[in-house]
């Protein structure tokens, strides 16, 4: 279910899919005739400072492996490199690879030797049909020994999972349907590239996925064991796990820790269209597989198989329907026969399973908490919920082999921490490869009460020195999802790069939240632009009725759902000086037969729904001048929306042309985020640089790659 909303997390947040490259991050700056100043106030320092974006431990328990994203030595793409952390924190932290084009953080032999994907300069070997340039999976010793390559194939590798103490590996590969092995796989790939044929025949949904096109290649699995030779681990008794499923299998992949059980996601096509989420068992050494058939309207995901794989813990979920928001909970299955046993079904949280305790005991899952993600236990008998951590968010928990978890966390005064978390919660720092100046200002914790009496939480970002002799200008930032909370860093999405320029900053949760409980998500269900906006408007009333925020000089943003609030604010107030729509939706009646998942949204929108609350609606209303920003490889709100929005806004013009407020700043090859580097300072210098010449009359400016 959460695969198919409006999400605007950062892909370079905890438990975000990592690049696969690695930077020279010893050489982060700008040439010595440019230096550079603080990242929040210096957008090419910003885009040019390194972020953790995975952890990894090693099954004795002796190591942590943190993967960090920087930028390359052209100083125009991201790329990661992997460190060694001492879970213990007497050690500072030790890079391990410097590879030029990178490495990505797979999984841990027994032996704590760590398996990567990297896209490194393999010379072919005789009639092997591998390509130089294929992404081989490499091994890197236990003992920070050299790098080795232990399996090379002409596709490549989408995902690796090995066992804690066994030699047994799974490989999620892309194969092209039909193909009945690795050669007859490898002829399609050369034929297609050598023809220039990218032409792909579907024979049912999906047809794409955020921004990539399927069905030329889908996901397979593979199971191997990890042999000995002469000294080097390589693979043995490659062979087919899944075959060729079409679009069934998905991730995310667990394994016990004797190889013999598997876990998956899985596809469920069905009539007209529809696609529902379920989980897959599999058992390693026969080549079988269980799928779960979900009952009643409950789908199933994020599975994670105990060690001993008895259970799998996943996430139910009820289907949406226009009058009814999901209810999410903890549930265990049967690993033998799919028998589900739900846990948190009285929990008002929504769960993410992160990991199970070594004696099975005990489930570790993530939930957002009235503006924080902590780590909670879940007893894996009776359900009962114990919360382990306090302020921050968490994610990419691991569990060790003594029960201590390790994880990664932020907040809004933490870009990114590696934290120790004991049995009763206590939560320790750990060296970081990567540390950062202080910030710009200052963060409160603000609420006001809705019209309803209902109270609306948010977070205010305050500048240094605002005051009621010299108070801030206001930016509203509205998140997406609409399913989701402010409540982690963002490198994508950073306030503190407004802040730094005399801006306060509202980070509101208007109804549709989570981490407030399922009534506060039901009271703005199926009202997008009722509960939630008057929500967002009230707070911003609160705030702009304080003496150290300038109410004449306001501002509002967002993206994806954000997006679609933005143009609906715009819409129906005038009381913003300027409005930054990035990646959102305008024609709610159009919508959802073109996103990538068409069918939940039919679930979720009604004809009346989509009437009631599309911004097309209102476009005649709009008087401030906006900001338009979208990318044409968005297949979660496709680049119509955005060209729709654009036109209604200058066919709407009357005046010169030249004298046209609004700005659309399109970027042809990103998705539905601005991922690389000079992008992002684009992104952030124009948005910027709107901000300034609507909210202080600044004269306009662009970038200087525009």
């Amino acid at each position: 279910m959460t695969d198919h909303l409006l999400d605007d997390s950062d892909p370079t947040t905890p438990d975000a899919a990592a690049d696969d490259r690695t930077a020279d991050l010893s050489h982060p700056a700008a040439p010595a005739e440019e230096p550079l100043g603080s990242p929040w106030a210096d957008v090419r320092a910003y885009v040019a400072t390194p972020r953790l974006t995975g952890l990894a431990l090693a099954p004795d328990g002796s190591h942590l492996v943190a993967s960090v994203a920087g930028l390359n030595a052209a100083k125009n793409a991201y790329v990661t490199s992997l460190w060694r952390v001492d879970p213990a924190g007497r050690a500072p932290a030790r890079r391990l690879t410097r590879g030029v084009d990178g490495e990505a953080a797979t999984a841990f032999l027994p032996d704590g030797s760590l398996l990567f994907t990297a896209k490194r300069t393999v010379p072919a070997e005789g009639d092997d049909p591998v390509k130089d340039t294929t992404k081989a999976l490499w091994c890197l010793p236990a003992d920070g020994g050299e790098a080795y390559v232990i399996a090379r194939r002409d596709g490549g590798w989408e995902a690796v999972a090995a066992a804690r103490a066994a030699d047994t590996v799974v490989l999620a590969v892309p194969a092209h349907p039909g193909t009945a092995d690795e050669a007859a796989d490898a002829a399609k790939r050369e034929a297609r590239a050598k023809g220039k044929v990218t032409a792909i025949l579907h024979a049912g949904v999906p047809v794409r996925f955020w921004d990539h096109d399927l069905g030329a290649e889908r996901t397979r699995l593979l199971a191997a064991s990890v042999a000995d030779r002469e000294g080097d681990a390589t693979l043995a008794d490659v062979r087919p796990l899944s075959g060729d499923v079409g679009a069934a299998l998905a991730g995310p992949y667990s394994l016990s820790d004797d190889g013999r059980v598997l876990a998956s996601g899985w596809n469920l096509v069905q009539a007209r269209g529809f696609v529902r989420d379920t989980v897959a068992v599999w058992d390693v050494a026969a080549g079988s597989r269980l799928v779960v058939e979900p009952d009643g309207d409950v789908e199933l995901s994020g599975p994670v198989v105990s060690r001993d794989g008895r259970w799998v813990a996943a996430v139910a979920a009820t289907l949406p329907t226009p009058e009814r928001a999901p209810a999410v909970w903890l549930c265990v299955l049967d690993a033998a026969t799919g028998e589900r046993r739900d846990l948190t079904r009285g929990w008002d949280r929504w769960p993410a399973v992160a990991g199970w305790s070594p004696d099975g005991a005990t489930i570790y899952v993530t939930a957002d908490d009235d503006g924080d993600c902590p780590v909670w236990a879940v007893d894996a008998a009776s359900g009962a919920v114990r919360r382990l951590t306090d302020a921050g968010a968490f994610g990419s928990v691991q569990v060790g082999a003594d029960g201590v978890l390790y994880a990664l966390r932020s907040s809004y005064t933490d870009p990114g921490s590696i934290v120790r978390i004991d049995a009763a919660g206590g939560v320790t720092p750990l060296p970081s490869p990567v540390s950062y100046p202080d910030l710009p200002g200052r963060v409160e914790r603000v609420a006001t009460a809705a019209s309803d009496g209902v109270r609306v939480p948010g977070y205010l970002l305050l500048p240094e020195g605002a005051t009621a002799d010299a108070p801030a200008k206001l930016a509203l930032w509205i998140h997406g999802g609409p399913l989701g909370s402010w409540n982690a860093w963002s490198w994508r999405w950073c306030p503190w790069l407004l802040v730094a320029q005399g801006y306060a900053v509202l980070l509101p949760d208007p109804a549709l939240s989570t981490g407030y409980g399922q009534a506060y998500i039901q009271r703005g269900w199926g009202r997008w632009g009722a509960e939630s906006y008057t929500d967002l408007m009230a707070l911003t009333d609160a705030v702009v009725a304080r003496p150290d925020v300038d109410e004449t000089r306001t501002a509002a943003m967002g993206g994806s759902y954000g997006g679609y609030m933005a143009n609906w604010v715009a819409g129906h107030t005038d009381r913003f000086k300027a409005i930054v729509s990035h990646a959102s939706l305008w024609n709610l009646e159009t919508f959802g037969s073109t996103t990538d998942a068409p069918w939940y949204w039919d679930l979720e929108m009604s004809p009346a729904m989509r009437t009631a609350n599309s911004p097309h609606l209102h476009a005649r209303n709009i008087v401030t001048p906006m900001l338009v920003v979208h990318g044409d490889k968005d297949y979660r709100v496709p680049i119509g929306e955005g060209l729709a929005l654009w036109w209604a806004l200058v066919s709407g013009f009357d005046g010169p042309p030249e004298d046209l407020p609004h700005r659309f700043l399109y970027f042809p090859d990103e998705n539905h985020w601005v991922l690389t580097p000079n992008h992002a300072r684009v992104w952030y210098e124009t948005v910027l640089a709107f901000l300034a010449r609507h909210v202080d009359g600044s004269a306009e400016t662009r970038s200087e790659f525009l």
